[in-house]
């Protein structure tokens, strides 16, 4: 097998728990949420029963590679963690990138002016990211952020205490490292995270920068759910079909559900 037919077979995975209904979720495509030239869009994963008197709160699914095409929108992580919010009663949108660091806060801003015609709370709003993507979340919950809570999974964070391992994987695989520069003081001190680590990480340094900024939001006494899949691998939740793994991911969802006061 090529790496483009590896590459596009991971692509193709979905995750390894699933929820009844889940295929059935109504999906709106392709709303442009940055007009003008090269305008952008994305799609909204809508929880079955969505009325206009009570409107879920949403999820939106962090990008932190350049995506303008929106070929992220179609890939099996993205999509079936979407349709699992839904049917755990939270709208997920996952969105087109060109430039990712300014693109994920204009996307947070269109969901809360536009949450009317979106059908959902505009109050209640959540970023889910993992590997990669995770930098660009957490430049999210800088102070003066409105997001309501955050769920990374075995992600990339930020280089603190003078490491450069963030970085480094940011040059080496093209991520934006949104967190570049930044430190735990620069964060929110009242948003909750829960940070999932994968005890058998197999890319270099990311558990590293992962344990260091986990001891560091705790000392700051920042609202920190943490869990430790001891013998998940990266992309546990689509490579390592177990009940452990299971575990983990009704953790992370009911982690955003009751932040988010789903119904």
């Amino acid at each position: 097998m090529s790496d483009r037919e590896a590459q596009m077979r991971q692509m193709a995975k979905t995750l390894v728990y699933r929820l009844p209904g889940m295929t059935d979720v109504t999906v709106r495509r392709d709303v442009k949420y940055q007009e003008g030239d090269g305008a952008l869009v994305m799609d909204l994963y809508e929880p079955p029963g969505t009325t206009t008197e009570a409107r879920p709160p949403a999820v939106v699914i962090a990008m932190g590679y350049p995506d303008p095409t929106g070929f992220y929108r179609n890939v099996g992580w993205a999509t079936s963690w979407a349709r699992l919010l839904a049917m755990s009663g939270v709208a997920a949108i996952i969105y087109a990138t060109r430039d990712p660091a300014a693109d994920i806060h204009t996307v947070l801003r269109y969901a809360r002016e536009h949450a009317t015609p979106l059908g959902i709370d505009g109050r209640r709003i959540g970023i889910l990211a993992g590997s990669a993507n995770a930098a660009m979340a957490l430049s999210a919950l800088m102070k003066g952020s409105v997001v309501t809570c955050a769920a990374l999974l075995y992600g990339y964070t930020m280089d603190l205490d003078g490491s450069t391992g963030v970085a480094a994987a940011a040059n080496a695989f093209g991520f934006a490292n949104g967190c570049a520069g930044r430190s735990i003081d620069d964060l929110a001190s009242d948003v909750p995270m829960f940070l999932v680590r994968a005890g058998r990480e197999q890319f270099a340094g990311l558990n590293e920068a992962l344990d260091r900024f986990v001891a560091g939001a705790v000392a700051h006494n920042m609202p920190v759910t943490f869990a430790n899949h001891a013998t998940g691998p990266h992309a546990f939740d689509l490579d390592d079909d177990s009940d452990a793994s299971r575990r983990v991911i009704r953790q992370v969802l009911s982690f955003l559900c009751l932040h988010l006061e789903a119904r």
